[in-house]
């Protein structure tokens, strides 16, 4: 389900920011989500390959900083493939790539665990909130 809910809202942030930023086109919201299955997949199969490197030359310092980078080079190569999907530059590949960062560390912020489903704290937060308690 998360996995998911990560596609679609970095679909949404590639669609939304193509439609804000001139320097980037997208067909359509199918398009925006074929590019964030295809970034997904190439930073599960080459990202870590790329990323391990120079994580090793910043002494994993510089992680995220490295992980957004490698996205917006990642963005450019899909772009390199895709018709209905241009980036021109590198600076608004590099746009995209924090905004996806951004809204994936998000998501994962605000997802509930499963030892926190499980422990009942999901429920119990729901109700505490619901009855404006602390």
């Amino acid at each position: 389900m998360n996995l998911i809910l990560h596609l679609l809202v970095n679909a949404a942030v590639i669609f939304g920011l193509a439609y804000l930023m001139p320097q980037i086109t997208v067909k359509s919201f199918g398009t925006a989500l074929l590019i964030a299955v295809l970034l997904g997949l190439l930073n599960f199969f080459i990202g870590w390959i790329i990323r391990f490197p120079l994580n090793l030359v910043t002494l994993f310092l510089l992680s995220g900083l490295v992980r957004v980078i490698v996205t917006a080079v990642m963005l450019k190569l899909i772009d390199k493939f895709m018709d209905s999907f241009r980036i021109d530059g590198f600076w608004p590949a590099l746009v995209i790539a924090i905004a996806v960062a951004v809204a994936g560390s998000l998501i994962d912020r605000e997802a509930p665990t499963r030892e926190m489903v499980e422990s009942g704290y999901v429920a119990l937060h729901g109700v505490v909130t619901a009855l404006h308690i602390g």
